[in-house]
């Protein structure tokens, strides 16, 4: 390839990368990427014939991705996050820690369930909903977000389908679901609750020792007070409080449009079609069926049940859904590729190998760290892509390479929390918090993040290389 080529790929990548943590006047993500891929096509760095193999890995991960992204604005239609905002104010029972160690579950497992990107934009309205509720202080209200964004980001590496990173690198590696998940379930947990347990020593004095028991508010004319509790929960409400004097108050529940009463069969419906769907992706490869004609099958019964029970449409799924992840994850790829032939991943291969052919302890550490400084320079997503296929390349037993690539997550899902860039969940919070005017810049959020990450990402990579050995 001609020098001059591979310095446009170079600057191709440096530019779509800034415009990507900049966002001048808001761009869409997939502006910068779509635009750096299409130069790269036009010159010839990136080959016609490169295309279709990129279609062949992007799709499949892609529709994953879109399908639990619709799962949850069926739910946010039919009430569930405002169900979980109101239960969570009440099971923390008037314990600040209990509802620190609420959120974090809460957050772990909606990653769980759909993907971190996702995650970050359920739960941060939801906990910022629950600060308000229960009147938190300003200073009060930053370690609930601070730990539910770094979870519900660090969450996506215990399984395979809740980050699209992780599923192309996924399916380029040869790696099923089922294989990953036993390999990197228990290390990467470990890693989230050192996460989780360093940032409630971190913000030991700003995290209130007691919150408002539960919160109240004067009856208001023609709503249904109780719609977004479940019934067990109002009748333990109801025979301890005069449900006469004082309501329970939600404030999404108190607009001038009011809100409609739970269906609790259809919640009930919906969310047993989204565990099935979630619980059957591990099952469908071992019996031949694509992991993304799963998932878009489940997506389709989800939208049919609610079709039948309220007679609404797909319009709000449509006018919801981000259809530019498409297009975002193939231009990535794309501009990846162009690195490719650029000759980046054999600058990787010569700089990792004799750490790689030194043993598996060696091959941990050293992708572990490397990817983790990638990712915090460049961003995770094109990190580990480029991490993916140098490894690829380096014609490794497949042992090896199943762990070089495992702690190739690790560095990108764990370590990439370091700073603000490193991941694009990381960005959209960041976004969110301004949005909601709540000021919180990068030096306050590497504070946090320069003693905590660091050790989440040791104990995650010497788990990792302990546990594979014993499951081996």
């Amino acid at each position: 390839m001609p020098d001059y080529a591979v310095w446009l790929a170079l600057g191709v990548f440096a530019v779509t990368v800034i415009l990507l943590i900049t966002r001048p006047g808001g761009m869409n993500e997939s502006v910068p990427t779509t635009i750096g891929a299409a130069v790269l096509i036009a010159v010839g760095v990136v080959r016609l014939s490169d295309l279709e193999r990129i279609v062949n890995i992007v799709s499949g991960a892609a529709v994953t991705i879109l399908s639990a992204i619709v799962m949850s604005i069926v739910l946010d239609s039919i009430g569930y996050f405002r169900w979980v905002a109101n239960n969570l104010a009440y099971q923390a029972k008037g314990s600040g820690y209990r509802l620190y160690w609420l959120i974090v579950l809460l957050c772990f497992l909606m990653t769980l369930f759909f993907n971190n990107d996702g995650s970050i934009l359920i739960t941060t309205p939801i906990i910022l909903q629950l600060c308000n509720i229960l009147q938190l202080k300003m200073h009060q209200k930053i370690p609930y977000l601070v730990s539910g964004a770094l979870v519900a980001t660090a969450s996506s590496a215990p399984i395979g389908v809740s980050n699209l990173a992780n599923l192309i690198a996924l399916h380029i590696v040869g790696l099923d679901l089922n294989r990953y998940t036993a390999l990197m379930f228990v290390p990467s947990l470990l890693g989230i609750g050192t996460i989780a347990a360093l940032l409630m020593l971190f913000f030991r004095r700003d995290i209130p020792r007691k919150v408002t028991a539960f919160p109240y508010a004067p009856p208001v004319t023609g709503h249904t007070p109780y719609a977004y509790y479940s019934p067990g929960l109002l009748r333990r409400w109801i025979g301890r409080n005069d449900v006469k004097a004082s309501r329970p108050y939600h404030p999404l529940r108190y607009d001038s449009d009011g809100q409609e009463p739970i269906d609790w069969w259809l919640f009930r419906a919906s969310i047993a079609i989204v565990v099935l769907i979630r619980a059957g992706l591990f099952l469908a490869e071992g019996v031949g069926i694509p992991v993304e004609a799963l998932a878009a099958s489940g997506v389709l019964l989800l939208l049919a049940v609610r079709w039948i029970r309220t007679g609404v449409g797909v319009r709000d799924v449509f006018s919801k859904t981000p259809w530019h992840i498409l297009l975002f994850a193939f231009s990535t790829y794309v501009i990846v590729t162009g690195l490719q032939n650029a000759g980046l991943t054999s600058f990787l291969i010569r700089l990792l190998r004799p750490f790689l052919e030194s043993g598996h302890g060696h091959a941990v550490a050293s992708v572990g760290l490397t990817l983790t400084v990638m990712s915090n320079l460049v961003n995770n997503l094109p990190s580990v892509m480029i991490g993916t296929l140098a490894l690829t390349e380096m014609g490794l037993d497949g042992q090896t390479l199943q762990l070089a690539y495992l702690a190739n997550i690790i560095g990108s899902d764990i370590g990439a929390l370091l700073t603000p860039m490193g991941t694009l969940a990381s960005l959209i919070w960041m976004f969110l918090l301004g949005k909601n005017k709540i000021a919180f810049t990068w030096r306050q959020y590497m504070r946090a993040t320069i003693v905590v990450i660091p050790v989440a990402l040791l104990v995650s990579l010497c788990s990792l290389y302990g546990w594979a050995k014993w499951v081996a």
